[in-house]
C-alpha cells in the first residue's frame, strides 16, 4: 500500500493521537511508515498538522504540496488552510463543527459554513458533525478516534478496521478504551454509509 495522509486541526483536538494510531496500524499491516507532526503551537490553541506517509518511496516524512491522498480535518478552516496538500483526486474528511484557531485572528461570526462549502465544491468530501457523532459518548474528545472510523469505513484510509481497533486497545488508556471503541464503530458506520452511496 502507498498512501499519504495529512491530519490537521487545532491544539487539544487529539490529532497527534490519531496519527499515531494510523502509523501503528499501518506498520502492523507490514507497511513502511514515515510520520511527522508540527505541534509547536498546540498549547496555545494553534494549528496542528500531522503527516503520515505509508509505503515505500517517501524520501521525507513531510507530504509535498499536492501529494496527499487523504486529508482528515478536525476543523473547517484548517481544512481550507491545508487543502493545497491534497492531490487532485484526493479525499477530504472534515468536521462540520468549528473551533476558532488562533490563525484566524480576531474574526467574529465564524461558523465554518463557508469553509465547508468551499472544500465540498473542490473535491470529494465527507462532512462529519463531531457534536452529533460524539454526543452518545459525552464528549467531542472522542472525535479523533471516531473520525478514524469514518476514514476506515469510507475505504479511503486503506487500513483494516480490526487492525485499527487493535491499536486503539493498545494505545488508549484502559479507562477510555470502551468509549473509544464505540466511537470508532459509530464513525465507521458513517464512513461505510458514505462509501455505499458513492
Amino acid at each position: 500500500m502507498k498512501k499519504d495522509i495529512m491530519i490537521c486541526g487545532v491544539g487539544g483536538q487529539g490529532t497527534v493521537l490519531a496519527s499515531k494510531i494510523i502509523a501503528a496500524a499501518a506498520m502492523d499491516e507490514g507497511n513502511a511508515v514515515h510520520s511527522a507532526e508540527t505541534i509547536g503551537m498546540a498549547q496555545r490553541g494553534g494549528p496542528v498538522t500531522s503527516h503520515v506517509r505509508v509505503g515505500e518511496g517517501a524520501y521525507s516524512p513531510l507530504i509535498p504540496v499536492g501529494g496527499a491522498d487523504l486529508l482528515i480535518a478536525f476543523e473547517p478552516s484548517e481544512a481550507v488552510r491545508n487543502l493545497r496538500y491534497l492531490k487532485k483526486d484526493g479525499f477530504v474528511i472534515v468536521n462540520r463543527v468549528p473551533v476558532k484557531p488562533t490563525s484566524l485572528g480576531s474574526s467574529e461570526g465564524y461558523d465554518g459554513k463557508r469553509e465547508i462549502e468551499y472544500v465540498s465544491s473542490l473535491c470529494r468530501c465527507l462532512v462529519v458533525d463531531s457534536d452529533a457523532l460524539c454526543a452518545p459518548f459525552g464528549s467531542s474528545k472522542f472525535f479523533n478516534v471516531a473520525v478514524l472510523g469514518a476514514a476506515a469505513g469510507s475505504r479511503e484510509l486503506g487500513l483494516g478496521a480490526e487492525t485499527i481497533r487493535e491499536e486503539i486497545v493498545r494505545i488508549v488508556p484502559e479507562r477510555f478504551r470502551d468509549k473509544n471503541l464505540a466511537a470508532f464503530a459509530a464513525g465507521y458506520q458513517i464512513g461505510e454509509n458514505h462509501h455505499a452511496n458513492q
